[in-house]
């Protein structure tokens, strides 16, 4: 982590004064989390997670989290549920995505898939509901 400092910091700072550098900087990471939370919280919230059914693991990680298909967004997406393939980077998940789909037909399991703005609406209604939730709790202590 150290390198990437020192790499950022020579070879931006050889362009941007210090002000520009950090502003620079601090947006980039702004930008960077930003987009990281809304595709993380686009494939789990909207999902049921509840308690542990005895479940295979393929059928539990199924079952907690959704494809978000979005062709023009595929290498930041990833298209595919994360947890199946870990380690994996997020822009070959196309490359493996036909094969989690007829494995989940073979077995019996749905595969869920849903356009960006589906799943972007997921979340604010899933958000919403536990906001209700909690208001309910809050009131009735």
């Amino acid at each position: 982590m150290l390198t990437f400092y020192i790499r950022f910091f020579f070879i931006y700072g050889s362009l941007l004064e210090i002000k520009s550098l950090l502003a620079y900087y601090f947006m980039f990471r702004m930008l960077e989390s930003s987009w990281f939370v809304w595709v993380s919280q686009m494939n789990h919230i909207p999902m049921d997670i509840y308690y542990d059914n005895n479940l295979d693991w393929v059928s539990t990680q199924d079952s907690v989290l959704v494809t978000v298909k979005d062709n023009s967004n595929d290498t930041f997406m990833g298209n595919l549920k994360s947890n199946l393939f870990p380690s994996m980077p997020r822009h070959n998940y196309w490359k493996v995505a036909p094969l989690v789909k007829s494995l989940c037909a073979e077995h019996g399991i749905e595969y869920q898939c849903k356009p960006l703005l589906t799943a972007l609406a997921d979340i604010v209604c899933s958000l919403k509901n536990s906001g209700e939730l909690w208001l309910d709790a809050y009131l009735h202590k």
